[in-house]
């Protein structure tokens, strides 16, 4: 038993002491952190100036965080619509026996292997464009010619096109978890429930959706820590309009951390840390809402 014993140590020491080293001491030290005024993330601790809660005061009374704030509600509550209903419908589609799944699947799936970098530029130059974008093109094919010559990177409508250009590029992630999902079914159920007489909306209604209640669970996780960790697409889109409309909280709490972009007027590590607090603190209260209020049910029929 005690060589047992000296044997489990030494498998799980390697993995406890990289856990220690790559995601608890960073996060004990950005917790740290938010109560200081840091002027470099390199710093040594002597250098920093105790603030108390100074920065999350700061924090919640500066308007550029409370509109980053705004912006990555909206893209967490109106993408997520968008992509769970979407990625729900193909995802059904895909696994009702239709033809081509793997290379329809594949399809789908594409965007996810692509680079967030080149796909954004990709919809900012190719999609969006006003002269010879493919939406341009094809508006104007079907005969909007006014809806054609919409600036969709202006002020007023750049958050909007943000939004469907990111949604685009994560439905088929979600798609192929709830994929999993339903692959996990037994077909027995759907078989005693058309025995039963129960045509295909009623199984989905009342079987699908509710053995879907974990993956769905799973899914508004992975949308919210996605969410929550939004940057590439925001820093692109912003260099296309002056305004604030597509700035998100990782983007303000990068230009704090090293002093870019005009949003700031000092570098502060402290306060950038503070910012990742607070999201990391909306994510656990995504996660506990999302536990509490969607629980497994039985099976009704």
């Amino acid at each position: 038993m005690k060589k047992n014993k000296g044997m489990i140590i030494g498998f799980l020491m390697p993995a406890v002491i990289m856990f220690l080293a790559v995601f608890l001491y960073p996060i004990i030290r950005t917790v740290l952190m938010s109560f200081f005024k840091i002027e470099s993330v390199t710093d040594t601790a002597d250098m920093w100036q105790f603030v108390g809660i100074s920065n999350y005061e700061k924090l919640l009374s500066t308007d550029i965080f409370r509109t980053a704030m705004w912006n990555i509600g909206r893209i967490w509550l109106f993408g997520g619509l968008i992509v769970m209903l979407l990625s729900l419908l193909l995802g059904v589609i895909l696994t009702s026996g239709i033809k081509g799944k793997k290379v329809f699947r594949a399809i789908i799936y594409l965007p996810n292997i692509v680079s967030a970098v080149a796909l954004a530029t990709m919809w900012l130059q190719y999609v969006y464009s006003p002269k010879f974008g493919l939406l341009k093109s094809v508006l104007e094919f079907v005969g909007l010619d006014k809806l054609a010559k919409t600036q969709w990177t202006a002020p007023d409508n750049v958050f909007w096109a943000l939004l469907i250009a990111y949604c685009f590029g994560m439905v088929g992630y979600h798609m192929l978890i709830w994929m999993s999902g339903i692959e996990r079914i037994s077909p027995d159920f759907y078989e005693a429930a058309t025995i039963d007489g129960a045509n295909k909306p009623q199984q989905f209604r009342y079987m699908t959706l509710p053995l879907l209640k974990g993956v769905f669970k799973t899914n508004i996780t992975m949308w919210s820590v996605s969410t929550a960790a939004f940057f590439v697409w925001s820093q692109l889109f912003s260099s296309v309009t002056a305004n604030k409309a597509t700035i998100v909280p990782v983007q303000y709490m990068y230009m704090n951390i090293f002093g870019a972009g005009n949003a700031v007027t000092e570098r502060n590590a402290g306060y950038g840390a503070s910012i990742g607090i607070v999201l990391c603190l909306c994510v656990v209260l995504v996660f506990t809402v999302c536990n509490l209020l969607i629980k497994d049910d039985d099976l009704e029929f």
